[in-house]
């Protein structure tokens, strides 16, 4: 890499100088459902609409941008929901340019959520997550405080993104109960609060190379196999997902336990 490349990565990398805004005019927008495309490239069936950008930041939901100057170079677009009695945010999407990554901006752009998601009178978001994908599954419960005690088989269906490796879209559901114990005690301390794992649900460092080659791509699918079988009987346990640990290979850790505080559905099946 170039001197002058690596000094411009490492500026993207600071997210810190980036500006995190609310969304407010229809080509900014325009330019989330541009980037939604350089992220994952997706056919054009399947990415979401500008239509629903819109319709989202009219309703209660989110369309949050990260910028650098007038470029935009992260977006989060969020829905509100309902299940029983309880109101929420649904995150649908959250992307950012491949050059501004490893930087912590991801966990900004949540915060962000979280913070207009309590003004507005929201105590929980969700969003779904591959868990195959091993950063974002460690910024999404170790970094965020997330939960998830539910599975959703191919949720989306097979999709053009390269990203899914031609596997079945299996997600978890991620939890993000903003005001519990567990959350204010990661963002005053830094830390989780302490928790006893029962089960721990392993993801090899090599997937990413296994959903890339078609050659290996069965190995892919026999992890993904394994871990869903593992996690639908944990889950009909009562245990829940309160833990994620990395190891110095790579390797990603899911660690599950019961989950204690009084922040729950009516019903979360």
């Amino acid at each position: 890499m170039a001197t002058g490349e690596a000094a411009r990565k490492r500026e993207a990398l600071n997210s810190d100088k980036l500006a995190i805004r609310e969304c407010d005019h229809l080509e900014e927008m325009r330019a989330c459902v541009e980037l939604q495309k350089e992220v994952w490239n997706f056919s054009d069936i399947e990415l979401i609409p500008l239509r629903l950008f819109v319709v989202a930041s009219k309703i209660g939901g989110q369309v949050i941008g990260a910028f650098d100057g007038d470029e935009l170079v992260s977006f989060a677009l969020a829905i509100p929901g309902s299940r029983g009695s309880r109101s929420y945010l649904h995150s649908q999407m959250l992307a950012v340019r491949s050059q501004y990554r490893n930087g912590g901006l991801g966990r900004r752009m949540k915060l962000f959520q979280r913070e207009r998601a309590l003004a507005h009178g929201f105590e929980l978001m969700e969003w779904t997550f591959d868990p195959l994908e091993i950063k974002n599954s460690y910024l999404n419960i170790q970094k965020l405080g997330a939960i998830t005690r539910r599975y959703s088989v191919n949720q989306y269906g097979l999709t053009t993104s390269p990203l899914q490796g031609g596997l079945p879209t299996d997600r978890l559901i991620a939890e993000w109960w903003l005001k519990s114990g567990r959350v204010m005690t990661l963002l005053d301390k830094g830390s989780l609060p302490p928790s006893l794992s029962e089960l721990s649900i392993t993801v090899p460092a090599e997937i990413y190379e296994w959903k890339a080659s078609p050659d290996h791509r069965v190995r892919a699918k026999d992890v993904q196999d394994c871990n869903r079988a593992e996690f639908q009987a944990a889950f009909a346990r009562g245990l829940a997902v309160l833990g994620y640990q990395r190891d110095a290979h790579g390797n990603g850790e899911f660690q599950l336990g019961q989950w204690n505080e009084n922040w729950s559905y009516d019903d979360v099946r």
